[in-house]
């Protein structure tokens, strides 16, 4: 029962392999170690892992290169988290993101369903949901009006999914990822780089006066969720994947404030079109498909994304 994991060198995707080694279950990651950010902290995901994760360099559309870990490999089952990532770099790039997202998703799908692929996961965003007038976003809510390139080309992965259970019988089950956070974490991404500025005395934007309100889900959290759908054939299922309990951003950089032991420098600016006023995740999907029941705080989260930044950076 070997799992392939696309994006395997990034975040969410080390993170993943981590916990299904630690359980004696093999695991083959395919990253193109894609510079949107540095591929040195890729390649340090993947030193952690230690000698039991087989990485291959490679890109998901490349249908032989693939075709060929899924052979020699006897995959089984596909956690597929690669994407070209970053909500507000989507919105001058939208081919760009298209063709990775979307053809990638896609290729990987035409893969699956041929070499009878036993669950196929593919991740995708809350931002599907745009600026959601029901709260809390549910799974049963249409996400029509994604507000940037990056969203709809997860949305649009989200249909084509459809089509394949549909056609092919393939088991997929797509998990909506809220504001994922936690060691490793990803540069971009505001957890880092709260840390970075106020340790480095740089001003940090805050949009709106800080009033919009994101729903942090520690990486923990989000892995055991995907592992758990690993083990569950559900057909076609959508799953949104959330600690349900979204903070707004004053409160988040409180939090940092009170941790590092020092203020903040802030900037306001009024939020971006592609920027939804609120992230708040429904978790009883995925608490009932799923087992799915989300340990950590994000106080506690974020001291412990703090203690690893110390010992990594810091040193």
């Amino acid at each position: 029962m070997t799992t392939l994991i696309t994006g395997g060198a990034g975040f969410i995707g080390s993170r993943l392999a981590a916990y299904l080694l630690e359980h004696g279950q093999p695991a083959v990651l395919l990253d193109n170690l894609d510079p949107y950010y540095s591929p040195a902290i890729k390649r340090a995901n993947l030193a952690s892992l230690g000698d039991g994760a087989i990485f291959i360099e490679g890109d998901i559309r490349d249908t032989p290169l693939v075709e060929r870990l899924i052979r020699e490999h006897r995959i089984t089952r596909i956690a597929h988290l690669a994407a070209l990532a970053g909500v507000r770099n989507s919105i001058e790039d939208g081919t760009t993101y298209a063709d990775v997202n979307v053809t990638g998703s896609v290729n990987l799908m035409n893969l699956a369903r041929r070499h009878s692929i036993e669950i196929f996961i593919q991740a995708s965003t809350s931002s599907v949901y745009g600026q959601a007038t029901r709260i809390p976003f549910r799974e049963e809510d249409a996400p029509d009006f994604p507000l940037a390139p990056y969203p709809a080309s997860k949305r649009a992965c989200e249909l084509f999914a459809h089509s394949y259970h549909h056609l092919f019988g393939l088991n997929i089950t797509v998990l909506r990822f809220f504001n994922v956070y936690g060691p490793h974490g990803r540069p971009d991404m505001m957890p880092l780089k709260v840390i970075e500025a106020i340790v480095n005395d740089q001003p940090i934007t805050v949009y709106d006066e800080g009033k919009l309100e994101r729903d942090w889900t520690y990486i923990d959290d989000i892995v055991a969720g995907v592992a758990a759908a690993l083990e569950r054939p559900l057909g076609y299922a959508i799953i949104n994947l959330g600690h349900g309990s979204p903070i707004p951003l004053t409160r988040f950089i409180q939090i940092y404030e009170s941790l590092i032991g020092k203020r903040a420098i802030t900037q306001p600016a009024p939020a971006p079109a592609s920027e939804p006023r609120i992230t708040y995740c429904d978790n009883t999907r995925a608490r009932e498909l799923l087992g799915f029941r989300p340990q950590v705080q994000v106080e506690d989260g974020l001291a412990r994304t703090w203690a690893w930044y110390q010992q990594t950076y810091l040193r």
